[in-house]
Parts: C-alpha cells; structure tokens; sequence
C-alpha cells in the first residue's frame, strides 16, 4: 500500500489515531528500523517513499556517525598532546581534504551510475560499473600517495606551518597522505553499496573500520599495553590500520558474498570507455569537491595569520560539528540513492518527493543539534581543551557556526537530489561561487580589513552557506536535474 505522501499531496485534517492505530505505526516503524539494520533487501523503486527513506537511511546515518565519532576520537586523544598536535591534524585534514575531494567526486559517479543501472533492473552492467570505479580509485589514490606523502613537510610548510611545527607534523602527515588509499577505497565501495541500495553494508565497514580505530588510538599514541608510544604518528597509524581492515572487509563481500552487486575479475579489467563514462560524471563531482574543500584550506590559511591557538580552537569547532553533519549527509545520502534509482526506474516525481521527505527529516534533526551546540558550546569545548585562547576560539567558532544548521540540512538534500541524478555540474557550479568568490573573500575582508580577527572568518561560513542553499532550492524548483542522463 502506497503512503499517503505518494498517493495524495492534499491531506485532510488528520484526526487523533487510536491506541490500536499508534500501536500499530509504532510496531511499523521498529519493523522498518530491524530491517534496515538487518540489511534486507528491497526494490526502492516501489517501496512507500516513507519506509523507503527511513530504510535507506538509518544504515547510512548509523554509517556517518561512526565517521564522525572517528573524527571526535582523533582531536580528543591527540588534544592530549598540546595545541601544536591539534593544529597539525588541522592543516592535514585540510590538505586530506583535497583527497576526500577526489575519492568524494568518483564517488558521486560510482552511487549515481550503479544507482541508475539498479533502477533499470541491470545487475550485471551495474557489477562492470563498479569494477572500473575500483580500478580508477587505486590508480588515483597511489598516485595521490607518492606525490604527496613525500613532500609532506613542505606541504605543512605551505599551509602555513612554521619550520618546527612542520618537522614536528611531518611523520603524521606523511602517514596520512601516503596512506590514503585506505580512506579512498572505503567511500568508494561504500557508495557502490549505497547505490546498490544495500547501505547496511556500509554501515558495518565503517563501524569495523573506525571501531578499531578508536580502540588502537589510545594504544598507539600513549603506548598502551604492547603498543609502542608513538605519540601524533600513533594516531595516523591507528586509522590507516582500521581502515585498511575496513576495506578488506568491503573487497570480501563484493567478490565473495552473494549480494546485490557480485564483482568478477573481468569487471576488475580496465575498459576505456567504461573509464571515460566514468569520469565523464565524476570530473564535475570532483571539481565540486574540491572547490568545497579547497575552501576550507582557503579559511585555514586565514586562520594561520593568528596563531596555533586560533587554528586549534577552529579544527575542534569543526569535528564537534562534523559529528552533526556526517549522519545529516547519511540521509541526503538515502535522497541521492533514491533519486538515481527512481530516474532509472523512469519515475521523476517520486524521485522528487523522496527528496523533500529526507530534507523534512534532515532539517528537523540538524535544528535540533544546532540549538544544543548553540547552548552548550562553552560545556562542549571544555571537553576537549583546557588551553583558554583554545578554548574561547573553539566554543565561539561552534556556536556561530552551529546558527545555519537547518539551511545545512536543506542545502545537502538539494545537492544529494542533483549528484543522485548524475548532474554533478550545477551544484559545481553553486559551490564555487558562493564557497570561493563569496565565502573566502568574505572570510578575508573580515578578518584583516575589518579587524575581526578569527571570528570574521567563523562568520563567513554560514553567511555563505546560506545563500547557497537559498540559491540550490531555486535550482531544485526548476527541475532540470530530473531529465539528466547517465
């Protein structure tokens, strides 16, 4: 039976449902929760919209928290070690950035195209899809790993990184950035699981992969146990160890568990025009990517003028914040699966209506954190520093940040609707005029001209995010993503 949101978008006044009716919903939606975890299998071209999100969804949301749990466990063990350990996961996250950028742009490629050939009922050719995506990852990722893991140092350097903070960062950043294939791989074949329609899979590799990154974190760092103490490096040591399992794991189930999607080696054989359509859809994801994160090493750069302080107390502002986006991204995620299969599926209304659903549930979820940090801002800071300048950075960069939470939730819904259909070009094109030609700029003139110091450049990111999402909504309205073709 089709939910009342399918079949009619003027509903009466609803009247109170009886206890039997409530019992009945509430048995409904524990179902609907067993089965997503479960991981069971549905045809998402006809399940209601409603079960339809929440199935997709709570694997995925359960799958972003634990990557920002991750994020959590690096900056409250390495906070231990002083501002100076904290500001170097800052200035390589921000250059990791540019590689989740990247694996992030193919990836958009990998959940549209196999998406869209699970919509057309076309296993096989969905299979052949995301064999040449791994093969293109690897590729991209050890290229990636060379060039930037050996000049780890002078890349510190560039971002602002005196000479001693740089020799200091320089064995955790060269893990890190030689070493990203490990996170590469895992948000690839995760967004093949996720376009397949089967995110329970992903959820599990992230809960292995990043599991037993928060147990090793302490061990490699502190020297717990028979773990050596590798102080900062221990930390880059304990991701990529989780992470590599993690992809183990995923390369497990697609070449040797029945599933929605069975890899064969002839799928792992590169074929030009299957590289080229490829990166055909992922070149815009990419470029989108990496306009939005070269941005944020736009407002790092800023940022170093001021000092490892001001660095510091941002770079936990953001993880603490990162822990509400990620789950958001997990149900515009079930949105972009959604859309993909449903446009396959030659059905563009319902691919729509999925969209607004996700973004009623996304909006409600990010209120809600936001005002939490908005409120506690000081509390939520505190546990991760005790250094005041730290401190008072971080708590202010939380709570400013935090205002614009709702127009986040609607902004990725509108994005995940553009990206599920393929049409990677238009929020491209939204990102990189208002990240880069409103929100750097503005981020600058704020913090020099003005005199603001670092809270110019905490203002400018929801100032800018607002008119992107505002701009997005106008560009979701027209429609034009549903006749995109992939």
């Amino acid at each position: 039976m089709s939910s009342p949101i399918e079949t009619d978008p003027v509903e009466p006044e609803p009247k109170p449902p009886s206890p039997d009716v409530a019992d009945a919903a509430n048995l409904s939606l524990a179902r609907t929760v067993v089965d997503a975890i479960r991981g069971i299998a549905h045809d998402y071209t006809k399940v209601p919209l409603e079960r339809a999100v929440l199935l997709l969804a709570v694997p995925m949301v359960v799958e972003m928290v634990m990557e920002s749990l991750f994020a959590l466990t690096d900056v409250f063990w390495v906070s231990r070690l002083g501002s100076d350990a904290v500001a170097v996961i800052g200035l390589t996250e921000s250059i990791m950035s540019i590689i989740y950028a990247v694996a992030f742009g193919i990836a958009i490629a990998a959940g549209a195209i196999v998406a869209r050939r699970i919509g057309e009922k076309d296993p096989k050719r969905a299979a052949h899809a995301a064999g040449q995506i791994i093969v293109l990852g690897i590729v991209t990722s050890a290229l990636l790993g060379l060039v930037m893991g050996y000049h780890a140092e002078t890349i510190l350097r560039l971002m602002g990184a005196d000479a001693e903070l740089a020799a200091y960062g320089r064995p955790f950043a060269t893990i890190m950035l030689g070493g990203n294939a490990t996170v590469f791989l895992i948000f690839l074949i995760n967004a093949i699981f996720r376009g397949a329609g089967d995110p329970a899979l992903a959820m599990r590799t992230l809960i292995l992969a990043n599991g037993l990154n928060m147990i090793l974190d302490p061990c490699f760092i502190f020297g717990v146990g028979p773990f050596p103490e590798m102080g900062l490096t221990g930390a880059a040591v304990a991701t990529n160890v989780g992470r590599g399992i993690g992809v183990l794991y995923q390369v497990w189930h697609l070449t040797q568990r029945p599933g929605v999607i069975r890899v064969h080696a002839p799928d792992l054989r590169p074929r030009l025009t299957s590289l080229i359509e490829i990166l055909r859809t992922a070149g815009n994801g990419i470029a989108q990517l990496l306009i939005a994160t070269t941005s944020w090493v736009g407002l790092y750069k800023i940022l170093a003028e001021f000092g490892a302080a001001s660095l510091a107390g941002y770079t936990i502002a953001i993880r603490v914040v990162i822990f509400a986006l990620m789950p958001a991204w997990g149900l515009s995620n079930a949105a972009a699966t959604l859309v993909g299969q449903n446009l396959g599926a030659k059905q563009p209304d319902r691919a729509a209506r999925s969209v607004r659903i996700a973004m009623r549930y996304n909006v409600i979820f990010l209120s809600l954190f936001g005002a939490g940090f908005v409120a506690f801002s000081h509390p939520i800071a505190g546990v991760f520093t005790d250094e005041p300048e730290v401190f008072a950075y971080a708590a202010q960069a939380l709570w400013v940040i935090s205002l614009s939470f709702p127009l986040y939730a609607a902004g990725m819904c509108f994005e995940a609707a553009f990206n599920g259909a393929g049409d990677t070009w238009t929020p491209t094109r939204v990102n990189f005029i208002w990240l880069w030609l409103v929100q750097v700029p503005l981020a600058w003139v704020l913090a020099m001209p003005l005199g603001m110091g670092p809270t110019g450049v905490f203002i400018a990111v929801p100032g800018a995010y607002t008119g992107l999402t505002i701009w997005s909504w106008v560009l979701f309205k027209r429609g034009h993503w549903q006749k995109h073709q992939v």
